[in-house]
């Protein structure tokens, strides 16, 4: 189920409900594309065509960001759990160490996904991480060879949006992969070279106003949530 806010699809799922429908895909030889929305990516998506429809074309587009939630709040939808790109790809990471489903981690600088691939070890010590590669290879027929040599189920893109999510809708069908989720920095998150905001921040919502704190430089691209819900709640008396 889906709701649509400012012309963008927002997926209705739980970290559970989700990574259970991924391993149902992965039996199923269903490809599936992953996409996380945010405040400052749907107001992009308002006002570029082929960014929306891009974005409108996953599978599924998990609400990453408070403002989302707040968003459907506010225009009476049923928008109701955060699923922040790096936590579900460390829920579906856990889910596939069970179901014994392979993974390629693809993308970020040289090295990086390496470290990646030695701290999810560390973390899930049954997972079956198959193979890696950065983004810096500039032959895309090399990486799904890859890819493809590995018998991947589930593919991690870490290039940056829309970047990763454009590779993904152009490569997805060439790859024996059944599962994609473009992930951003995640890569550099998990591997410790980016620090998260404390728990306390994490679960109330409020990561934007920790990176805040310790980055001030952001504020002009936060000042983008309190127009986000003004302007979907005047859509959405519109309608």
């Amino acid at each position: 189920m889906k709701e649509s806010i400012l012309g963008v699809d927002v997926s209705r799922v739980t970290y559970d409900s989700l990574a259970e429908a991924c391993m149902r895909h992965i039996d199923q030889q269903e490809n599936t594309f992953i996409v996380a929305v945010n405040p400052e990516k749907i107001m992009k998506a308002k006002q570029d065509d082929s960014l929306r429809e891009l974005i409108n074309s996953a599978t599924y587009q998990i609400p990453d960001g408070v403002g989302v939630l707040i968003a459907s709040k506010l225009v009476k939808g049923s928008v109701h759990e955060r699923v922040t790109g790096v936590d579900f790809m460390l829920r579906l990471c856990e889910e596939a160490a069970k179901k014994n489903k392979n993974v390629f981690l693809f993308g970020g600088k040289p090295g990086i996904a390496e470290q990646a691939e030695k701290a999810l070890l560390e973390r899930f010590p049954s997972i079956r991480i198959v193979g890696t590669q950065d983004g810096y290879e500039k032959d895309q027929s090399k990486v799904i060879k890859k890819i493809n040599a590995s018998k991947a189920d589930i593919v991690f893109v870490a290039m940056g949006s829309p970047k990763q999510e454009t590779w993904i809708l152009q490569h997805m069908k060439q790859c024996h992969a059944t599962v994609f989720q473009g992930v951003g920095g995640s890569f550099d998150v998990i591997s410790g070279n980016v620090k998260r905001a404390p728990d306390g921040f994490q679960k109330i919502g409020l990561e934007w106003l920790y990176r805040l704190l310790r980055e001030p430089w952001r504020l002009k691209r936060q000042l983008v949530l309190p127009k986000f819900l003004l302007t979907a709640v005047i859509h959405s008396k519109k309608k």
